[in-house]
């Protein structure tokens, strides 16, 4: 058994973030990883055209903004340069391929107890930590609805997340389900590739550009939601 006073459970942007901050402050943590390198989405499961959504002024990490020379939407590529350099700047070790089963707080001790698998060995090793941040990301798991056909279907299907570029798809018909950042940037990356792509959206959408959002973002700062919206 460790004990630690903060315990973060993921090792994406927002778990290296808390460690950052952690660290300048001297206060003892760890981080549990359940892959076997930091910010695995980016690095493993992100297609290639990818670039962040928001411009670069919302999307650094704590005591690290982008470089002035940076492009204002930042690409997959030089975003996770960013990361492997705040990794080297705060010396943050996660340690890997520890899968967290079980979290429980104990009123008596005001202390967490967490198990994790570690997938190496096979064992389960517990943590004791005054306070537990749960950093594991909301899209760190894929999601495929039962769809009636699907298992019928003769065609490739694939998530996003294991969408890496329309090249492959040159010259083939392409139905891409949703429209989310990740559909509408999916639909238009098949677009370039002479695919025939279509997509198909649950609910009407508002479509507005970028630098519209960035506005928006800008504004929110000094005026109400209601008022930006």
């Amino acid at each position: 058994m460790e004990e630690i006073v903060v315990l973060i459970v993921g090792a994406g942007p927002s778990g290296l973030a808390t460690s950052a901050c952690l660290s300048v402050h001297s206060i003892p943590h760890i981080i549990l990883e359940k892959e076997d390198i930091y910010a695995s989405l980016w690095k493993k499961r992100a297609y290639d055209r990818l670039k962040l959504h928001l411009a670069k002024e919302f999307c650094s990490l704590p005591l690290k903004p982008h470089s002035p020379d940076s492009p204002t939407y930042i690409p997959k590529d030089m975003f996770v340069d960013y990361l492997d350099d705040y990794v080297k700047t705060f010396n943050i070790q996660p340690k890997y391929q520890r899968h967290v089963e079980s979290a429980s707080y104990d009123e008596a001790d005001g202390k967490w107890r967490i198990e994790a698998k570690n997938v190496l060995t096979g064992g389960v090793e517990v943590y004791v930590a005054e306070f537990l941040v749960v950093a594991s990301g909301e899209n760190s798991g894929k999601y495929i609805p039962e769809l009636p056909g699907l298992d019928s279907f003769s065609g490739e299907t694939l998530h996003s997340s294991e969408y890496k570029s329309g090249a492959k798809y040159e010259n083939k018909e392409v139905l891409v389900v949703g429209c989310g950042n990740s559909g509408m940037e999916i639909a238009y990356d098949l677009s370039n590739y002479e695919v025939q792509t279509a997509i198909v959206i649950r609910n009407p959408v508002h479509v507005v550009t970028k630098e519209i959002v960035r506005v928006g973002m800008i504004f929110s700062k000094y005026l109400p939601i209601f008022i930006v919206d």
